[in-house]
Parts: C-alpha cells; sequence; structure tokens
C-alpha cells in the first residue's frame, strides 16, 4: 500500500527539550535567583543524572519507592508530575519551591526547539496531502508547544498518552490515530526515535521509520527522508 498518513512522536523526533543546565537556569532566573557557574554546572550534572527532566536523559537508576510511579508515568498527569519531581527532589536544592518550577518550566514551549527540518517535513506532507497526527508518551498537552513555534496549523491529531490512559508500545494508542485519521493501518508511517515505543506500530500494519534523538545542532535533516517515503511509493 502506499504511505497516506504519518504519525510523528514529540519528543526527541520533532521537538528537542532544552539542556538540563538551561532547565535549571531559567527557573533560578524566573525566582529572582543564581548560582556560581560551577554550582550550576553541579545541580544540573545531578539533576540530568537522576532523569528528572522530561524529555531528557533517562534516570541512571530508579528509586525503590518511585518504580511503580515510573511504569505508570505517562498514563495520567498527576503521575507523571509525581514521577518527575519524585526524581528532581533526589537532588538536594537549595529551595523546595524549585522542584515543581522545574516540572513547570519543562511544559513552557520556550524550553522546546523544534529540529531544523520539521517545518520543511510537515509542510511538505501538507503540500502532498498526507495526513499528519503526533502519537506521543506525554503527561501534558504539547499543543502550546506546536501553536508557539508555528507548526500547529500543520498537525490533523494529537495522540497523547495521558489522555487515552494506554502508552506505546501498546497498539492501542497506534490504533487510535489511525482511526482518528480515518486510515488503515498499512497506509501510515510512524515516525520516532524509541525503538522499542514507536516500533510497536509495526504491530498494528503500520511502517515504522527511525531518527536519532540527539541535540538540535547535531541532526539538522534526519526528518527529510520521511518526505521520499511518501512520495507515492509502496510503504517499506
Amino acid at each position: 500500500m502506499t504511505i497516506r498518513t504519518v504519525l510523528f512522536d514529540f519528543s526527541g523526533t520533532l521537538f528537542r527539550i532544552e539542556s538540563a543546565r538551561s532547565w535549571l537556569r531559567a527557573v533560578l532566573h524566573d525566582h529572582g535567583a543564581s548560582l556560581p557557574g560551577d554550582e550550576l554546572d553541579l545541580y544540573s550534572r545531578r539533576l540530568e543524572a537522576a532523569g528528572a527532566l522530561p524529555g531528557g536523559a533517562h534516570p541512571e537508576r530508579i528509586p525503590g519507592h518511585l518504580t511503580e510511579l515510573w511504569a505508570a508515568r505517562d498514563t495520567d498527569g498527576h503521575r507523571h508530575r509525581a514521577a518527575y519531581t519524585g526524581l528532581a527532589r533526589e537532588v538536594p536544592l537549595p529551595d523546595e519551591a524549585l522542584y515543581d518550577a522545574l516540572y513547570d518550566r519543562h511544559m513552557a514551549p520556550g524550553a522546546w526547539s523544534p529540529y531544523p527540518d520539521a517545518a520543511e517535513v510537515l509542510r511538505g506532507l501538507r503540500e502532498r496531502d498526507i495526513g499528519v497526527g503526533v502519537v506521543s508518551n506525554i503527561g501534558w498537552d504539547p499543543r502550546p508547544v506546536f501553536r508557539t513555534h508555528g507548526l500547529a496549523e500543520l498537525v490533523d491529531t494529537y495522540t497523547l498518552s495521558f489522555e487515552h490512559g494506554v502508552t506505546k508500545p501498546d497498539v492501542r494508542l497506534f490504533r487510535t490515530a489511525c482511526e482518528g485519521l480515518g486510515r488503515d493501518p498499512r497506509e501510515v508511517l510512524m515516525v520516532g526515535d524509541d525503538r522499542r515505543a514507536d516500533g510497536g506500530a509495526a504491530d498494528l500494519g503500520c511502517a515504522v521509520h527511525f531518527v536519532d534523538h540527539l541535540p538540535v545542532d547535531d541532526r539538522p535533516a534526519g526528518l527529510l527522508p520521511v518526505l521520499g517515503l511518501v512520495d507515492g511509493r509502496p510503504a517499506p
């Protein structure tokens, strides 16, 4: 079959979260505080190792008291916040208020940058009359991020795990996305950076294409091959 719809993951595929250092610095600034450069670097490294930044590095270890919460983090907004603020609290910070502020910051559109070719690819799909959906394991609504960066008009639907209580690689989330766009899964290409989670679309019959989860500056054209996969060619 020919690809007529493309589903994209959000974090690490279309957008990338800021660095842990930028994240912490922005929150401190909003609180009228600052840290010397060496302390800022130290706290940033500790928060990154803890996996406290959603969309950033995975935790080096999951504390036992957070194991169950971590496993269910993307099925509910409250669990998502509790899991990530719980990881952040593994790092002693100078002000208790910073933990919730850090979580809030990661949802701010300014904390995210689109990959350099994201707009070009999404516009190219629109010109080809290819439907576009976003399918994400996430605990909050990323639509404002798309709006702020001028990409919302290029996305037809959003299928978000916390809104459905199910996460990738469960085929139910991919099925919901396909049905929302009125497509047979065999006409759908899933594009993502996680071979386990995004690869679950193959179990439904979708084609799958992977990109590397790299810093924005290190992946200037990782999405461009998608346009070649939908130019009237059979699904790979």
